[in-house]
């Protein structure tokens, strides 16, 4: 069923993708790069969404179902830094999605190697298209 036209709608919404996990060998230390850790991603962008709520087709939305394939990519590449994944994941998000204006990704370590009890480490990164 098609909206009418004369409903005004905001052109923008908030589009989360949230709790992905992974279990990956990202860390400085040896003992990480062979057992492993879990490891959650958390991504929010901001979409135009106009053309998808009024013709309800999947090609006027946002695929995000590739924005998760991109992630679980690059949570496959091994890193030392959390640092250095979420970079990873924000510049290939914002190469394959231009039409993305804004976005965040939030990348959390289970148990970080910490003289003491943490239950996560996380890095949140947010990108702005100039």
């Amino acid at each position: 069923m098609r909206l009418p036209d004369i409903i005004t709608m905001s052109r923008t919404a908030l589009l989360e993708l949230e709790g992905m996990e992974f279990h990956a060998n990202h860390g400085c230390f040896g003992y990480e790069a062979v057992a492993g850790n879990l490891f959650i991603v958390d991504f929010k962008g901001t979409v135009d969404i106009e053309d998808a709520c009024r013709t309800d087709e999947l090609g006027d939305a946002l695929d995000y179902g590739k924005i998760y394939d991109m992630i679980a990519e690059e949570m496959k590449i091994r890193s030392n830094l959390i640092e250095h994944v979420a970079g990873r994941i924000v510049d290939r998000i914002a190469s394959g999605f231009p039409q993305l204006g804004e976005f965040s990704i939030r990348v959390s370590k289970r148990r970080p190697a910490v003289n003491g009890v943490a239950s996560w480490s996380r890095i949140s990164l947010t990108y702005k298209r100039k």
